[in-house]
């Protein structure tokens, strides 16, 4: 028997591959001679350059940059070949500052640009870039400073950090951008759909969960929306309603005005950079799962995405998660042929989540599957 396993990270408990060694020797334990291989996966959120990464055998680069109140901090990315791949969180992310420090009148994603402008430094010039996490709402106006655009108010200074800074944005210029910028291909990592302004726009969607109030939601949006007029000044094929010119605080938008990033699915880009199929293809049965397994698993994330690759191809796919919801039954439909939940009675959230309990669950879990798929064959 061949067994593929793609499991998304249980966030806050097992990384991609900790969860998939896990099932693997579960299976091993019930099928002594099962061949089992594990392919760390994601879909462009939290785990996606370790998933790449390590699938590929690249190397990871730490260095310092700003948070997302520009203040230094160690941040990591992944190397693969002439590719690099950065998660914005990691200099840019919501985790990075404490609850009563969320305001994104004054957070900026200029970290994310010191990431790309060291990786262009080493001669990098290919991105695959995953959108989400972040703490800002600035519409990636840090990002371009840091690679050198001048975003200028009326008396030629640059502006201020953070969506504020945007309420005194005159001007954009490309002049001192990094010239290898066109040499530089982007590939980004979204599930997000959202326009950059308007009433599905970043600000009043995503902006309320990193500090924004209704008077700054309003006033962001006024901002971000004169910064792409004054953008499409200059870029005159920029649009502010750009299916997912609104994610990551309107990082999309730069991304896709200034740098000619190419928009993808998130789990698509992953399945593809690594080479999921080619391990489905040959296997018997594929495993797949995530953390908390729920009608939200169809919109885009890891299990389902593996789950249709596996369909494609005729085979049986197992789901394992943290903890199952009563409408995942939705995940039946789609591809997903069965799933079980890994916590066997009622403990405590934390002990759920430690992660040498979450291993041994898994595990558990696993065996127990695979002694029934042994014994009906």
């Amino acid at each position: 028997m061949k067994v593929t396993v793609a499991i998304d990270s249980l966030k806050g408990s097992l990384t991609s591959k900790e969860a998939g060694e896990a099932v693997k020797r579960g299976i091993i334990e019930a099928i002594p001679d099962a061949e089992v291989y594990v392919r760390p996966i994601a879909d462009g959120g939290e785990g996606t350059a370790q998933a790449i990464v390590e699938a590929l055998d690249g190397t990871y680069r730490e260095i310092t940059v700003s948070d997302p109140l520009k203040r230094p901090v160690k941040a990591s990315y992944g190397i693969i070949g002439n590719c690099a791949v950065i998660e914005i969180s990691a200099a840019a992310g919501i985790t990075l500052i404490s609850s009563d420090e969320k305001n994104p009148l004054f957070t900026t994603t200029y970290g994310v640009g010191e990431m790309i402008k060291d990786a262009i430094s080493l001669g990098i010039r290919e991105f695959i870039i995953g959108l989400g996490g972040s703490a800002t709402n600035d519409g990636g106006a840090g990002m371009l400073m840091a690679l050198g655009f001048d975003m200028c108010d009326k008396d030629g200074k640059s502006i201020g950090f953070g969506a504020k800074g945007l309420s005194s944005l005159y001007s954009v210029n490309a002049e001192n951008a990094l010239p290898e910028l066109s040499d530089c291909k982007f590939r980004i990592a979204c599930d997000v759909t959202n326009p950059l302004c308007g009433e599905n726009g970043c600000s009043a969607v995503f902006a309320p969960q990193k500090g924004a109030d209704s008077a700054m939601i309003k006033d962001m949006d006024l901002w971000l929306s004169s910064y792409a007029d004054i953008t499409k000044k200059l870029l005159p094929y920029a649009d502010k309603n750009a299916a997912g010119a609104g994610a990551a605080g309107g990082l999309g938008f730069a991304f896709l005005s200034y740098l000619g990033a190419k928009l993808e699915h998130g789990i698509d880009l992953i399945i593809e950079k690594t080479r999921l199929s080619e391990y489905i293809k040959d296997s018997d049965i594929v495993v797949t799962g995530e953390g908390r397994l729920d009608s939200q698993t169809v919109m885009g994330k890891t299990p389902v995405g593996v789950a249709e690759l596996a369909k494609k191809h005729g085979k049986t796919v197992i789901a394992f998660a943290g903890c199952v919801t009563d409408d995942a039954t939705v995940c039946n439909s789609h591809g997903i042929d069965a799933f079980f939940p890994i916590v066997r009675g009622a403990v405590s959230l934390e002990d759920a989540m430690d992660t040498e309990n979450a291993k041994k669950n898994m595990l558990s879990a696993a065996r127990q599957v695979f002694r029934l798929i042994k014994s009906i064959e």
